[in-house]
């Protein structure tokens, strides 16, 4: 078999720094190098790729990562081999997941066998690659790093987006009372059926302090930062913890440390996958409690729009006019 030399993809091909929340003319899709396979290496034909906050920050360089331009966004996704190297541990025709920090928005990838990961039985690619990401910050959030404890009431921020949902089908899992809000509240009032309060994103102090009885949150999932944090610091519990996941509304909140100090609550930022880079054990841990979790249906990727990668400009765009509830997933053809 020969392998191709290039592939289909969408490349950044520069920062956009001077008008970061509505130029994306720095993506565009065009044939990009595949590098040379190796005897541990696979070519994997891509199926999906779910999009994820990050791959729009690192096209503004506004990510902590910062990868060198020219670059291929995606972090996430799931396809077939159709190439293995006889070292790789994988044959033709595995179906299976990648993750990494960038580079997953094309027709195909080479990458070593050893990042691939088994897919979880009976899960559709389009579905399997929604879950990991955002399920993993989750657990990492709410089970290692939160110690969410049955019973406790937890307050997830952002919930229309893919980490909202998962906190919050984890933070059921866990036993705990649910809170969670989102910028138009109507567009998750069927968290409602499942026992969870449903809030604006604005003004959800006092709502939070009534619902537990003047207490305010054990645990505060935020993703977004900005306002919302600073409203979060004014209810979470004593001895709380207040979890800085993300800053997806785009300023980076500040504290004075009187706050915790004087209510007993911790701030704690999670990046899941530093921390399994810190602790890889742990990671192996993880990796295998988000697969039970996707297998056992806990954890469900709400899908919320689909583009095909010819489109994928426009799905980061409407990623960035935060128009969609749920993930977005970007498909791609044979």
């Amino acid at each position: 078999m020969t392998t191709p030399t290039d592939t289909l993809a969408l490349v950044c091909e520069h920062l956009t720094t001077d008008h970061p929340h509505d130029d994306l003319s720095s993506l565009r899709l065009r044939r990009w190098p595949l590098p040379p396979m190796g005897p541990a290496d696979v070519r994997v034909q891509m199926a999906a790729v779910a999009l994820n906050f990050p791959d729009l920050l690192m096209t503004r360089g506004a990510y902590q990562f910062k990868p060198p331009v020219p670059h291929v966004p995606g972090m996430e996704g799931t396809g077939t081999v159709v190439e293995a190297g006889p070292q790789s541990g994988w044959n033709v025709g595995d179906r299976v997941g990648l993750g990494g920090k960038h580079g997953l928005l094309a027709e195909q990838v080479v990458v070593p066998g050893a990042s691939l990961r088994a897919l979880p039985a009976n899960l559709p690619l389009e579905n399997a690659a929604a879950v990991m990401v955002t399920g993993l910050t989750a657990w990492v959030a709410l089970a290692r790093i939160g110690r969410l404890q049955r019973g406790e009431t937890l307050l997830v921020h952002g919930t229309r987006g893919g980490v909202g949902q998962a906190c919050v089908q984890i933070g059921l899992h866990l036993g705990a009372k649910v809170i969670a809000t989102a910028t138009d509240p109507a567009r998750i009032a069927d968290l409602g059926a499942l026992g969870v309060q449903v809030l604006p994103s604005t003004g959800f102090r006092e709502a939070v302090l009534a619902a537990t009885g003047g207490r305010g949150a054990d645990v505060v999932a935020d993703p977004v930062g900005g306002d919302v944090f600073d409203e979060s610091a004014r209810c979470t519990a004593f001895g709380g913890r207040l979890l800085v996941l993300g800053f997806a509304g785009g300023r980076i909140a500040r504290i004075d440390t009187n706050r915790p100090l004087i209510k007993g609550f911790s701030v704690v930022g999670v990046r899941a996958g530093e921390y399994g880079r810190h602790f890889p054990a742990h990671h192996a841990e993880h990796l295998a409690a988000v697969h039970r979790l996707a297998e056992a249906g806990v954890l469900r990727p709400a899908i919320g729009a689909r583009f095909p990668l010819a489109q994928a400009r426009d799905a980061l765009a409407a990623m960035a006019r935060r128009e969609v509830t749920g993930k977005i997933v970007v498909t791609i053809g044979g």
